[in-house]
């Protein structure tokens, strides 16, 4: 069952993670309807599958587990995942929508969190961030890169837009990059006239943007195309690899909060 939040602008599945179903802004659809809609709500015994839209990520995007332990839970404006509770409320403006989280857990509770939003978007689109923001690269990227991959190095760092032009959204070559735009909380997509700006703002901690471009390079098998724009906090896809200060931490308080702005407007 999918339920309206912030009026119009937003839908999402309560069932289903609290995945986001439908982003409209600027007169457009904005999110990708991935193949995994087809079937229904993912269950917890099967592996994740990109059923697009938005999912919450946490406590980790990639790893264990994987895309996080939310996205087959039941949400009702929260969800608890062990000694954590997640609460979300929307705002919606003209062509703007905020989301203001609260993460309640034990004080020095460390955490991945990404607002994984699958973009539906053509041939062409084009991901801004500021020059020389420090990316880092995944090693599905190794094969594509001019030097060998450092044996056991679980990314390694380049500078935007990074030597395999992760900027345009460009055709199908079999190819899925993923990459983390480290201390960078704006990153905007233009996309057939439209531009889409997502923000995010949680002082004091590591505030990323992920990006992935899938260009029918996944999965095996059955490969599709999707482009990831994914607000974060953290600098890394997992906490099992996260280093002193590249996950949040929920200070002494117990309490941590952050908010999520998304707008668009036609160019």
């Amino acid at each position: 069952m999918v339920t309206p939040a912030a009026g119009r602008q937003v839908a999402v599945d309560p069932k289903d993670g609290g995945r986001w179903t439908s982003l409209w802004l600027a007169g457009r659809e904005w999110l990708w309807a991935g193949p995994g809609l087809l079937s229904g709500p993912r269950t917890g015994d099967e592996l994740f599958t990109d059923a697009g839209g938005l999912d919450e990520c946490f406590p980790t995007v990639r790893g264990t587990p994987d895309h996080g332990g939310l996205w087959n839970q039941p949400w009702d404006n929260s969800v608890t995942y062990g000694d954590a509770t997640l609460t979300r409320a929307f705002t919606a403006g003209t062509d703007t929508v905020v989301v203001d989280y609260r993460l309640q857990a034990p004080p020095g509770y460390r955490f991945i969190w990404a607002a994984h939003a699958l973009l539906d978007c053509a041939v062409g689109a084009f991901v801004w961030a500021p020059v020389g923001t420090e990316c880092r690269l995944y090693p599905e990227a190794a094969s594509l890169l001019p030097d060998p991959w450092p044996v056991e190095a679980p990314w390694v760092a380049d500078a935007w837009p990074t030597r395999l032009d992760l900027t345009t959204y460009g055709p199908s070559d079999g190819t899925a990059v993923g990459g983390v735009l480290v201390d960078c909380p704006t990153v905007s997509v233009r996309d057939r006239g439209a531009e889409l700006t997502l923000t995010l703002s949680c002082p004091g901690q590591p505030v990323s943007t992920a990006v992935w471009r899938n260009l029918a390079g996944f999965p095996d098998g059955t490969p599709y195309r999707s482009l990831g724009v994914e607000p974060m906090l953290g600098r890394v896809f997992d906490l099992a690899t996260a280093g002193p200060d590249d996950a949040a931490v929920v200070p002494a308080s117990g309490e941590l909060t952050w908010r999520l702005t998304l707008s668009a407007a036609s160019i």
